[in-house]
């Protein structure tokens, strides 16, 4: 596929076979994955051709025949507890339990079954959200994590709550645990009748301080960088497994070998088998279930990362970032010229950016730009103590650490000072909406779903996160003075937004209210709302719209080059 020989043109205007239909079909995220009873694996498959519906499929038998769709089309098997979803199915003895979108109802399904049947009632909406499930085997039932929103949407009762699985009625389900504001992992141990699971209350979040509880049943079933290795109880050692994923992000286990959710720099979100050899090294490493399986015939355009340590403004303390180069098998550019670079503050906004195969960077890189994924202090992944920068500095820490990281990329002769830009989703759409509002080191940015009010927020937002962003902010003059909202007048360089307008996390109206005061000041802007999206989008056709439109909206307002590819572009007020 690669040329021979480059062609010789400016960053940012190279043509790319990384095409945004490849890359927005490529945006998948595994919310599930569980071991059937004859060891073959289930998963649930994003599809953002179908509406972003999620499928449940099976592993085949041989590798030469497709993965088996389990549940009809017209069923999609996501939750929406603490909005984020999650831990929608669980199968047993060919029995299927998964919650469906459209209702959230409880529904039971056998494999090879024509329909579906519902367990739970039909509460006249999706107002009652199930998550976390499992089977029960000592007392015939599935076990859950329950969110009840029929009294109040932003504070719901959340508890872990039991479905009879003995006459398969429509019934409603019985409380186990209550008293805690939030559950997880409910797990049954298989050779006693005990239960194990996560709890937690405000103003904590899991992270800053959780309890796990062990639990038994009475007769009447009462309550009371990745490293993958192999733990030896008694000598009290930890053997790391040679893999080639770089991240794991879950794992299940079969009889004789597990499966685990994984990616690197050179190898997309896959799910791998792995068979081992005396319970001491990798016997077998097999591929079952890729996000893009067809992706290593543009291993010549991928672009890999580098680490970089970068001073931040306190003095002595380091952060950290990766950094993708522009790269491109068919084009090079004059070697005089320095990259637009692209800045990516994740969210979370206590998530981590990854050194994973991410074909939305590489959808930049292959065009001429950079793109740097920055760890801002507040990230996971180097300790508690770098953490918990963020703790009361939401607003500070992250806002000057993807300045100083981008700056320090300028000062190393990386990229073009002058067109340097910003991105990110939800709390990462903050910060870029506060690095415009009160730093002048980015020429233009684009919000993803991100937040502009912290009190408007702190106030409408769910429950999971209604103390959160307390412990993030600090008092109540710290959410005005942050707020980008409040500081509009101060933002002076373009910026592109994108909405879904059934956002629970982030309410619509605040991307409009940015998008409303920007344009009455008369600064570049533009806004794009989706109907039927909510926090992240699902479908291709938006993801790829936004793609598109980020990337047209920096060329023509920062890069100042022509697109080799075919993009129409929105209208920017305030500049055409």
């Amino acid at each position: 596929m690669a040329s021979s020989r480059k062609t010789t043109a400016p960053y940012g205007s190279w043509k790319s076979p990384i095409t945004s239909d490849l890359a927005s079909v490529a945006e998948k995220r595994l919310s599930g994955v569980a071991v059937a009873d004859d060891g073959r694996l289930i998963w649930v498959d994003p599809r953002p051709h179908q509406g972003g519906r999620a499928a449940l499929v099976m592993e085949p038998k041989n590798s030469e025949t497709a993965p088996m769709d389990l549940i009809p089309e017209s069923y999609d098997a996501r939750t929406r507890a603490q909005e984020y979803g999650g831990g929608a199915f669980a199968i047993k003895d060919g029995i299927l339990m998964f919650s469906n979108y459209k209702d959230q109802r409880l529904y039971k399904h056998s494999l090879g079954g024509h329909s579906p049947v519902a367990l739970t009632p039909d509460y006249g909406g999706p107002l009652v959200h199930y998550a976390d499930g499992i089977f029960d085997p000592y007392f015939n039932r599935y076990i859950t994590v329950m969110e009840d929103c029929r009294q109040s949407s932003l504070n719901p009762t959340t508890t872990i709550a039991t479905i009879s699985l003995s006459s398969g009625d429509i019934q409603e389900p019985k409380q186990l645990i209550i008293g805690s504001d939030f559950y997880a992992f409910p797990r049954v141990d298989p050779s006693r009748k005990r239960m194990a699971w996560i709890e937690w209350s405000h103003p904590n979040m899991p992270w800053d301080r959780s309890q796990l509880w062990l639990g038994c049943f009475s007769e009447v079933g009462q309550n009371g960088r990745s490293y993958l290795g192999i733990i030896d109880y008694e000598l009290g050692s930890f053997s790391p497994l040679d893999i080639p994923f770089s991240d794991v992000l879950n794992i299940v286990s079969g009889t004789e070998y597990f499966y685990l959710e994984g990616a690197s720099p050179s190898q997309p979100l896959s799910i791998a088998k792995v068979t081992l050899e005396k319970l001491s090294k990798v016997k077998e490493f097999s591929i079952v279930w890729s996000s893009s399986p067809d992706l290593y015939k543009y291993k010549p355009y991928f672009s890999f990362p580098e680490v970089i340590k970068f001073p931040t403004e306190i003095s002595g303390q380091s952060a950290y970032a990766y950094f993708y180069p522009p790269l491109n098998a068919d084009f090079q550019a004059p070697l005089d010229e320095r990259p637009p670079l692209v800045v990516r503050a994740h969210g979370g906004l206590t998530g981590e950016a990854r050194a994973i195969l991410d074909l939305y960077i590489q959808f930049w890189t292959g065009r001429g730009w950079g793109f740097l994924d920055v760890n801002y202090g507040g990230s996971t992944g180097y300790g508690r103590a770098y953490r918990e920068r963020l703790l009361g500095q939401w607003g500070i820490v992250d806002v000057n650490d993807c300045c100083s990281c981008a700056k320090f990329l300028v000062e190393q002769g990386k990229v073009d000072g002058e067109r340097l830009c910003i991105t990110g989703r939800s709390a990462g759409g903050f910060t870029t909406l506060a690095c415009l509002a009160f730093k002048d080191t980015f020429k233009a940015g684009a919000s993803l779903f991100g937040v502009a009010d912290l009190s408007l927020m702190s106030a409408e937002t769910h429950k999971l996160e209604s103390h959160y962003i307390k412990n993030l902010v600090g008092k109540e003059k710290d959410f005005l003075e942050r707020s980008p909202i409040n500081s509009v007048h101060k933002i002076s360089q373009p910026v592109i937004l994108f909405q879904g307008l059934d956002d629970k996390v982030v309410p619509p109206d605040q991307s409009q209210k940015i998008y409303n005061a920007l344009k009455e000041k008369g600064v570049p802007v533009a806004l794009v709302e989706y109907e039927g999206e909510q926090h992240g989008f699902r479908k291709a056709e938006n993801i790829k719209f936004t793609y598109e439109q980020q990337m047209m909206f920096f060329s023509r307002l920062v890069g100042h080059f022509d697109l080799a590819d075919n993009i129409i572009p929105i209208k920017i007020e305030n500049f055409d």
